[in-house]
């Protein structure tokens, strides 16, 4: 931890110049920031002031320094002040201080055990709402203290004495309070390079000015007395049950809000990623410091990080330099605290807390079907409290969850000619076998079924349900294809394979490569060896349901895996290669490359001939291909691929005797004459099986050479911008070959 730390804020004299440019102007911003959030979050938890400015301290610079995130800014927590504030009404604020110490130790205690990453397992709906009810909670107290009352024991009892505080209000409590409101909304309009000041430190400016200019009766801020009160920290007294749980409270909200900041502040610059575990670590430190100190608790703190990444921080010393400026203003500028009006800071809680209400959240959350945990964890923390409403929302959101696991959908329908398409989607389980079993026993008897299985779970009762109802099905005369669409659930357990523990099963193989002759959507293709001559189907009768059956293959398995990567690719292609092979049938480009959508532009003919350049019997199509390629799409290599058994090399080495004389043919295979002549003139090197192999390798280096009689793809190549490859396939051993690719010649070819 310490290296790492170390190499992050030592100061060089290459990164000082990068400090005093980015991370001194950041840290001043997210001060003037810091300051009035610090303040109005020790009001809301009914702590001293000046725990507040403690705690942004130690969040800067202890925090700042030990932390995993060079750009997180870490302090007082508004998610953290509801907790507290009970802490305090229960224990007093020296024992919450303990409370706080001890909260850190487990904190660092975990981080030890680098467990930081197992606290993302919390639902974000699950920590979006409780902020959003720590949010409603906030802005009902300090309406309140706007109105210039006092805030109520709960969130209910606010609601209920609101009425009566509306009617009773002080006028100039309520004009403070509305003219804060009013700048920190006028303010979040502006465009940014007029937002000089940060938001809340305008606010409180203009409130504080105004009610000093026109002498308004107000409360104001008394530091003070916040100092008076400042004590060492001492041993909560009551049950001990409650101190522990109190204790794990203070420490899985902080942390679990922590390492959500560390993460969602990670997507906001391009410097090095968080450590999470370290951060936990320094965040317990700090939470020592801060609570052996008589400060409130501290957190990671989104409002401040986003603050930070956007005025330009590089490193972690804009949140050290930070938690300086702020312990600066406490010494020597603390005095000016008390020309700001209470009902300003009540405001400013206001406007805080209504933002925590944050529908952002809840419009990604609706895509995901994850808005009652975030409804339910609101209401349970405003009605009933933190703890129960973060309990009630871990509670749904399990139940959903479990609900996912087990979830099962079955659609059963018939096509025109009687043949019945089953689709079972989701995870198998026991408790959807009674729907299952409904859905299929509706299938007539004697029906011919295909049923598609896209599951990715199927325990025993599930499978025992399919299996006899299979056997049933068939012995009434009926059929049953069964296609499992990912995992092979049904053809495992009935192969008697171990299922256990896996979640995913090893998988058969898949089938997609296989020839139309040798799969039938999964199954095994019919045996014409036994069918009379007469009742043999013709050649095209079988090759139109393949193609078609094929294209319905791909619709059900293939086509909602690459459609997301289609989608991107509809406006364009920028493939890197441009890829010349052979018509033959048995050489498929992408399956021997490994290649998918968007990486070769494939050129494809008899004998993969490239046509000299400016040949009498040029071909358009070939050299068209080699333009677009090289001028528009700029690709990087140009590959050709011969194969073994090549059946244009073979009609060159017998002479033509299979071709008509004057065909299409014949004149096609005229630009392999330089390929024959040069195979006459090289030797054998025992590589290859014979005559008519060594041809086709000796073919892919002439249509190599031919490439190079393009201007366009000669200055390329000589410029290094090009590469050419030749590549040799072997049928018969599935075995792609490298051929020795051309040099670069010192003069013209």
């Amino acid at each position: 931890m310490g290296t790492d730390t170390k190499s992050d804020t030592a100061l060089t004299k290459s990164n000082i110049t990068s400090v005093l440019r980015y991370d001194l102007p950041a840290s001043l911003v997210v001060f003037l920031v810091a300051v009035p959030l610090s303040l109005g979050i020790a009001i809301a938890s009914g702590a001293p002031l000046a725990a507040g400015l403690i705690a942004g301290v130690v969040g800067g610079l202890v925090a700042g320094f030990l932390g995993g995130s060079i750009v997180q800014v870490s302090g007082p927590a508004a998610g953290l002040s509801l907790v507290v504030a009970d802490l305090v009404i229960t224990y007093g604020w020296r024992a919450t201080c303990m409370i706080t110490f001890l909260a850190g130790a487990l904190q660092l205690l975990l981080g030890v055990f680098r467990v930081a990453r197992s606290a993302l397992a919390v639902s974000p709906a699950v920590v979006h709402g409780m902020l959003a009810g720590v949010g409603v909670v906030i802005a009902l107290s300090q309406l309140h203290v706007v109105l210039g009352g006092s805030p109520q024991r709960s969130a209910i009892e606010n609601l209920i004495e609101l009425p009566q505080q509306i009617v009773n209000n002080h006028d100039h409590a309520v004009f403070v309070g509305l003219l804060t409101i009013t700048v920190l909304i006028l303010c979040a309009r502006l465009p940014q390079r007029l937002r000089i000041v940060p938001a809340p430190l305008a606010a409180l400016l203009v409130a504080s000015v105004t009610a000093w200019v026109l002498d308004w009766d107000i409360t104001r801020v008394d530091l003070s007395k916040s100092l008076s009160e400042w004590a060492t920290p001492i041993w909560p007294q009551g049950d001990w049950h409650g101190i522990i749980a109190a204790v794990m409270l203070v420490a899985l909200l902080a942390g679990v809000e922590s390492l959500l900041c560390s993460v969602a502040t990670d997507k906001l610059h391009e410097g090095k990623r968080s450590d999470l575990d370290k951060e936990l670590t320094a965040q317990g430190v700090a939470n020592m410091v801060t609570g052996a100190l008589g400060g409130l608790p501290v957190a990671g703190v989104i409002v401040r990080s986003t603050t930070n990444v956007r005025a330009g921080a590089r490193s972690r010393w804009s949140t050290i330099l930070h938690g300086v400026w702020i312990l600066v203003f406490a010494v020597f500028l603390g005095w000016t605290i008390t020309l700001i009006p209470m009902e300003a800071l009540a405001a400013l809680l206001v406007f805080i807390g209504i933002q925590m209400v944050n529908m952002g959240h809840l419009r990604n959350l609706r895509g995901h079907g994850e808005v009652p945990v975030y409804l339910i964890t609101m209401a349970g923390v405003v009605l009933l409290g933190l703890a129960e409403g973060v309990l009630l929302g871990l509670v749904l959101a399990a139940l959903l969850a479990l609900r996912r696991l087990t979830w099962v959908t079955v659609q059963a329908r018939p096509d025109a000619d009687g043949r019945w398409h089953v689709l079972i989607g989701g995870s198998l389980t026991f408790l959807g076998v009674p729907m299952l079993t409904s859905e299929l026993h509706a299938i007539p008897a004697g029906a011919a079924v295909e049923l598609d299985l896209n599951i990715d779970f199927m325990d025993n009762a599930a499978f025992e349900a399919i299996h006899a109802w299979r056997h049933d099905h068939e012995r009434g005369g009926g059929t049953v294809d069964i296609d499992e669409i990912h995992d092979e659930w049904y053809a495992m357990a009935a192969s008697g394979a171990r299922m256990f523990p896996a979640k995913t099963p090893p998988r058969a193989p898949d089938r997609w490569w296989l020839p139309w002759s040798h799969r039938r959507h999964g199954r095994r293709s019919p045996d014409y060896s036994l069918v009379p001559a007469q009742h043999m189907p013709e050649e095209d009768d079988l090759a139109v349901p393949d193609l078609l059956a094929g294209a319905r293959e791909f619709h059900r398995r293939t086509a909602p895996l690459i459609r997301p990567l289609l989608h991107g690719m509809a406006r364009g292609q920028d493939p890197s290669h441009l890829f010349i092979t052979c018509a033959d049938s048995r050489i498929v480009p992408n399956l021997i490359t490994s290649s998918g959508p968007g990486d070769l532009f494939t050129v494809r003919n008899i004998g993969n001939l490239v046509p000299r350049h400016g040949s009498t019997c040029a071909d358009d199509s070939v050299a068209a291909a080699i333009e677009y390629a090289t001028k528009m799409l700029n690709v990087r290599t140009i590959t050709v691929c011969g194969h073994s058994g090549c059946g244009a090399m073979a009609a060159l080495l017998s002479g033509g005797e299979k071709t008509v004389e004057g065909s299409a043919l014949s004149r096609w295979l005229r630009h392999g004459h330089h390929s024959l002549a040069r195979f006459v003139t090289t030797e054998s090197d025992g590589t290859d099986d014979g005559p008519l192999d060594r041809l086709c390798r000796v073919n892919v280096t002439q249509q190599l050479e031919n490439l190079r009689t393009y201007p366009q793809v000669d200055e390329l190549f000589r410029a290094g911008r090009l590469e050419l490859v030749g590549v040799y396939f072997d049928i018969s051993t599935a075995r792609v070959h490298i051929l020795e690719s051309p040099p670069v010649p010192a003069g013209p070819p």
